[in-house]
């Protein structure tokens, strides 16, 4: 069982920048892929980032269309922790965000139904 807590979210005005991170609990961390998701009051949970599993410490990310250029997602591995910089905010961008685990797979899922595990999600809010 893998246990996820993000943290890092708060309120920003637009144009700000927030890093979120996640820890987990499982030593096996490196081994699988990682991402992040968001849900917006109203609207259903979108992929917004993930990371590959590491080795030799080669990673490969793949963004949503709407944060591409804006945030970055990055891991290290001897924390257990994945982090999204989160750069140029928007409105748009208010959300509550989760951190997921794909031990199951073996490349960059964007889809949510990919992730065995889940945070329990940190707000951010982006004022205008």
């Amino acid at each position: 069982q893998v246990q996820l807590v993000e943290s890092g979210g708060g309120l920003v005005q637009a144009g700000g920048s927030l890093r979120l991170s996640c820890a987990a609990s499982e030593r096996t961390f490196s081994n699988y892929p990682m991402g992040w998701f968001r849900q917006a009051p109203g609207k259903e949970r979108e992929f917004v980032a993930s990371i590959s599993w590491s080795a030799r410490n080669i990673f490969y990310t793949n963004y949503a269309t709407s944060v591409k250029g804006r945030f970055t997602i990055y891991r290290d591995n001897a924390k257990n922790t994945v982090y999204l910089q989160m750069n140029s905010l928007k409105p748009e961008d208010t959300a509550v965000y989760y951190c997921a685990a794909a031990p199951s797979s073996t490349t960059m899922p964007t889809d949510s139904g990919a992730y065995d595990y889940w945070g329990r999600g940190t707000q951010v809010t982006v004022s205008s």
